[in-house]
């Protein structure tokens, strides 16, 4: 309780950013001028924190290395992240270092203009090109998980449209390695769209596919590995992210085989 003639002093409380940089974690820069930046996630890293504190992701090792990208996006845990990758994917992850190529790569990711060339490993074979056009909800009782709806009225309602073009690139003893492109940008897409057609991705446990020894739990064989977008900076420019040791280590086993 505070009584009459008690002096009461007041501190005022530093503030402490939402977006703590981290110097001890080196992501590789593939790609920057002073507009964007385009990074190489690894895998199992997240693309940021999702409280304030948190500060082993992609995010806060970018901010040390470049600051100015805290203050680009809307909001204050994401920085300037355009886009986002699954914990257990790698490759390029395209960030704006202004509010301005922020506003604008955010647009253009919405329309479709930014085009993303994923690399795949998925189970089966894959005969031919395909598109896959089925919209993806939430899971009613898994938070983690996205499905394609029955096709009634009400599920549809609630997902949205998504559409990824796949195409083979090389069959294996059980697998295909496959290209995707994503024409739209929804949750887990890719990993959705292959289990529903029975395509699951190597390592994808949440999605039904077939473990892989050489993956890590959590890790999956998917790897976006070229962008292309028009900079403010620069005009147009195509980046490609090389493929990670873990995954280049499963290509070299199935190609022995």
């Amino acid at each position: 309780m505070v009584a009459a003639g008690d002096e009461v002093q007041i501190s005022e409380l530093a503030l402490v950013a939402p977006l703590q940089p981290n110097p001890d974690l080196k992501i590789e820069t593939l790609y920057e001028d002073e507009s964007v930046l385009v990074v190489n996630k690894p895998g199992l890293i997240p693309c940021h924190p999702l409280k304030p504190g948190e500060n082993d992701t992609v995010i806060n090792a970018v901010v040390a290395a470049y600051p100015d990208v805290a203050e680009a996006g809307d909001k204050p845990l994401e920085g300037g992240l355009v886009h986002r990758l699954d914990n257990g994917t790698s490759g390029a992850l395209i960030i704006a270092r202004t509010p301005d190529a922020f506003a604008a790569m955010r647009t253009a990711i919405r329309r479709g203009d930014i085009s993303r060339r994923y690399l795949a490993l998925c189970a089966g074979h894959l005969e031919e090109g395909i598109e896959i056009a089925i919209p993806i909800g939430h899971h009613a009782k898994n938070r983690r998980k996205m499905i394609t709806p029955p096709m009634n009225a009400t599920a549809l309602s609630a997902a949205r449209p998504a559409a990824t073009l796949v195409r083979p690139l090389q069959r294996f003893f059980r697998f295909s390695l496959i290209e995707a492109r994503p024409r739209t940008g929804s949750r887990h897409q890719l990993r959705v769209h292959l289990a529903s057609i029975g395509h699951p991705l190597a390592g994808d446990a949440l999605y039904g596919g077939p473990e892989v020894v050489e993956l890590a739990p959590g890790r999956f064989w998917l790897h976006l590995s070229e962008v292309a977008f028009d900079s403010r900076s620069s005009g147009y420019v195509t980046i490609q992210a090389p493929l990670p040791a873990d995954l280049d280590a499963i290509l070299t086993r199935l190609s022995s085989n």
